[in-house]
């Protein structure tokens, strides 16, 4: 028996965008230790994209900006199912419109933070609901969120307020659930990633490297690391965690003070 111990178990993981997105690589994880893997994503292009990757593999299709989808997700769920539960469910799904570029957050427009939290928060609220009847009793719902929520990073924008929204909502839903089971939440809370979600955000890149500076190791945070903790949260050998927004930044949220970083800021001699 591995250490996950999540052979045979079956998971839902939604959000999939690409072979280097987390979901991605947290479903090959999870695979490889041979559990099965239910893909969920956003649109029948992306099912066709990924389709030859994922070869036999179920893939859904649920654009979460859209209520009935998320309905007719759980009704395919129980039809793919059948007689199985899931043992957990990763919901790695985000959107931000940037299209204008950046802007002051006070000049935030209506719509765009309201569709943002919709799809970036709310619909683990929605996601929960529906996949609800078809949990295990002790499953484990994993959300991905930032580690800065905290810090107002501008070229961030208006998602890190949403992505706050979504870190508190893991602890509501941890209540709620446990009022009829032992089903869990928690949220991998990242530090910047090279992604292709990320490369949509303006100015990125140069707080990408800044971050890199800041962390112990000087070295950025990987994919790989990300979805290794979201696996182990998945995994009952992370039972005794629930309702957490647990850090993964390479040391980079305590390194501030990083003695080459103030240096090279503030063009001090020695």
């Amino acid at each position: 028996m591995s250490f996950l111990d999540i052979n045979g178990k079956t998971f839902l993981v939604a959000g999939v965008a690409n072979r280097k997105s987390i979901a991605f690589v947290v479903s090959q994880l999870l695979e490889s230790e041979g559990a099965r893997v239910i893909y969920s994503v956003r649109s029948q292009k992306r099912k066709d994209e990924l389709q030859k990757y994922l070869k036999e593999s179920t893939i859904l299709i649920c654009d979460f900006e859209e209520e009935d989808q998320i309905t007719d997700l759980g009704s395919a769920l129980k039809e793919v199912l059948q007689e199985e539960k899931l043992s957990g469910v990763l919901h790695s799904i985000a959107f931000a419109n940037f299209s204008e570029g950046l802007q002051p957050f006070h000049k935030t427009k209506r719509k765009d933070y309201l569709q943002a939290t919709q799809i970036s928060s709310f619909s683990l609220i929605e996601l929960a609901n529906v996949c609800k009847p078809l949990l295990c009793p002790d499953a484990s719902i994993v959300t991905i969120g930032i580690s800065s929520t905290t810090v107002t990073a501008e070229n961030y924008g208006y998602m890190a307020p949403i992505k706050a929204a979504l870190e508190t909502s893991v602890r509501y839903l941890a209540k709620s659930f446990s009022r009829d089971s032992q089903v869990r939440f928690n949220s991998v809370n990242a530090g910047p990633l090279k992604t292709s979600a990320s490369a949509g955000i303006p100015g990125y890149l140069v707080n990408y490297l800044y971050a890199e500076k800041l962390t112990f190791r000087k070295k950025a945070l990987s994919t790989k690391e990300v979805s290794n903790l979201a696996a182990f949260l998945l995994s009952p050998c992370s039972s005794g965690i629930n309702g957490q927004g647990i850090v993964i930044d390479a040391g980079m949220g305590f390194n501030y003070f990083d003695k080459d970083v103030v240096e090279s800021t503030m063009k001090i001699d020695e």
